[in-house]
């Protein structure tokens, strides 16, 4: 067993500036997906200038942030949002859902698209390859801020957290390491042959449930909720069932119409 590292959750201070990990693990996340996708677009020779994914990425961001922590706050912490509404401005303190931003960014693409004048998944599938990056260093800031703890454990690997005797299953990393780089060489074979319109966006979504469902045996349910159905069900895996019966119908309905136009 090792013991989980307690880092100072102050990355960088200038003056009155105070630069959090948590918030340098976003923009590396998010730089990174903004490098990849201009490197995919000149690769491809997309129809995707610089500017237009400077644009993109803007929007999306906008969705993850306001969505992720909106989301978080009504799915996980609305107890809390009750009885401090002001709470929902504290993002550094940590408290982001993954399905809130996603839905957050579905909202902003959409505007985007109506915008720029592209159909929705022609953007969903242009970006989803990348943002398995940007997720993986989201879970990285969750294990430098101390969350997401584990269930309780005697594997070699497991982690004594800080105020505790007992080993616990590190699984922000565990989190960290299937939404990132495994779901990422996921979506890289997938799209190695063209796909046909909405499977790549069904692949990522099919794909992050079920990794985000695997991790979920590992984490620890929040306290204030417990499991929300049959003793073993946690929130997490309950909001990621829709994510997987829709990435289903995307990938079926995006193949029924390449065979049938």
């Amino acid at each position: 067993m090792w013991h989980y590292p307690e880092f100072d959750p102050i990355a960088l201070s200038l003056g009155p500036l105070k630069i959090h990990w948590y918030a340098l693990s976003y923009l590396i996340g998010i730089g990174l997906v903004w490098w990849t996708l201009g490197r995919k677009a000149r690769r491809l020779k997309a129809d995707w200038t610089d500017e237009t994914i400077s644009d993109l990425v803007f929007y999306a961001v906008l969705g993850v942030i306001l969505g992720g922590r909106i989301g978080y706050m009504l799915f996980y912490g609305y107890a809390e949002l009750f009885e401090n509404p002001l709470v929902i401005f504290k993002v550094w303190q940590g408290g982001m859902s993954f399905h809130g931003g996603m839905l957050g960014v579905f909202l902003s693409l959409y505007v985007y698209g109506r915008k720029h004048g592209r159909t929705f998944f022609e953007i969903t599938d242009f970006i989803a390859p990348g943002v398995p990056i940007a997720l993986g260093c989201g879970r990285i800031g969750n294990f430098i801020n101390g969350e997401l703890p584990g269930r309780m454990t005697d594997v070699p690997w497991a982690a004594i957290y800080p105020g505790e005797v007992i080993g616990r299953h590190p699984s922000s990393l565990y989190q960290a390491a299937l939404e990132g780089p495994a779901l990422f060489l996921i979506l890289w074979l997938f799209c190695l042959k063209p796909r046909p319109l909405m499977a790549t966006s069904g692949m990522f979504l099919v794909g992050y449930g079920a990794l985000r469902t695997t991790s979920e045996f590992f984490r620890e349910p929040d306290s204030h909720l417990g499991f929300v159905a049959f003793d073993w069900l946690t929130q997490g895996q309950l909001l990621s069932v829709p994510m997987i019966l829709f990435g289903i119908v995307f990938l079926v309905a995006g193949y029924r119409r390449q065979v049938n136009p």
